[in-house]
């Protein structure tokens, strides 16, 4: 087995070259909304129906989403990179100009997003500098039509008509 090093900046500037959908992971933790930006997510499985996602060990806002053990994703619009920029920043009240309902589970689905979908947090896993999230899906909806907020190459971007 190869020991290769690789550069992290490196890593980072390469794998900007692969466009992402840009998502907020919410919960409710101790009575109060948290949330944070995630572009790290994906579908896992359809039969159970899982999905995953990966919060950086660095991250205050993740232990809180765990300790809540429900959360939503809410997949953001081309429109709303300002909550995106609320939900990525650290401190403060992330959620003060930020519209939002109480979903079924407790958590907060943001308004104006794409999709919500429900979960109850299944596994979490060791991944390098990251933890890999199973979530088993409880619920989803569909509760907007509209071009899905992306980043590519470190920044915001669309899709091409």
């Amino acid at each position: 087995m190869s020991s290769v090093t690789i550069d992290p900046a490196r890593m980072r500037q390469v794998m900007g070259h692969f466009a992402t959908g840009v998502t907020v992971i919410t919960a409710v933790h101790d009575g109060e909304p948290v949330g944070m930006a995630c572009q790290s997510f994906t579908s896992l499985s359809l039969e159970p129906a899982y999905i995953s996602f990966a919060p950086a060990l660095s991250s205050t806002t993740w232990p809180r989403i765990r300790a809540a053990h429900k959360f939503a994703v809410n997949i953001l619009a081309a429109d709303q990179q300002d909550v995106c920029r609320a939900m990525g920043r650290s401190g403060g009240d992330k959620f003060a100009d930020v519209a939002w309902e109480k979903g079924a589970n407790g958590a907060p689905l943001l308004g104006g997003s794409i999709t919500w979908i429900e979960a109850d947090v299944e596994h979490v896993l060791p991944g390098g500098d990251h933890e890999i999230v199973i979530g088993k899906v409880s619920a989803l909806e569909l509760p907007r039509d509209a071009e899905p907020l992306l980043f590519y190459k470190g920044a915001y971007a669309g899709l091409a008509g």
